[in-house]
């Protein structure tokens, strides 16, 4: 199995970032515009008009500490976790992300991992109070 891995440190307490990353409308903050919180807890997030649609379970809800999911759809995402580990950092938060369980390390993998890294800054970009909105676009368009 492969793993993606980043390590980014954020001038915000992990009180802060938590709801930023164990929350659907966190998430609609910086990753996608595309956000719907299930009635059962899930979270569905849509990419390029609903042609991707990545469907997350919260597994481990931790304030402010740490927040996983479970991916349970979507292109080589089945079966994958995504975990947010919060440490708290001088006056600020070491972000340990992981997204671990992919089957094999694909040229999507190695693409996501680079969206990955891109991600973790437009994260950090809105805990610090630059709000610079999510990459994904509803319509896709978002880079």
């Amino acid at each position: 199995m492969a793993d993606i891995s980043h390590l980014i440190t954020i001038a915000a307490p992990p009180k802060v970032l938590f709801p930023l990353v164990a929350t659907g409308p966190g998430l609609a903050e910086w990753w996608a515009e595309d956000v719907v919180v299930r009635p059962d807890g899930a979270v569905d997030l849509g990419f390029f008009n609903r042609a991707t649609l990545y469907r997350l379970r919260p597994q481990t809800q931790l304030s402010p500490n740490r927040a996983s999911w479970v991916c349970e759809t979507g292109k080589e995402w089945e079966g994958t976790r995504l975990t947010f580990e919060l440490a708290p950092s001088g006056t600020g938060t070491a972000l340990r992300f992981a997204h671990t369980d992919w089957r094999e390390a694909t040229d999507y993998f190695v693409s996501c991992n680079t969206t990955w890294g891109g991600l973790m800054f437009r994260l950090r970009a809105t805990a610090e109070g630059k709000a610079p909105g999510p990459l994904f676009s509803r319509d896709g368009l978002g880079y």
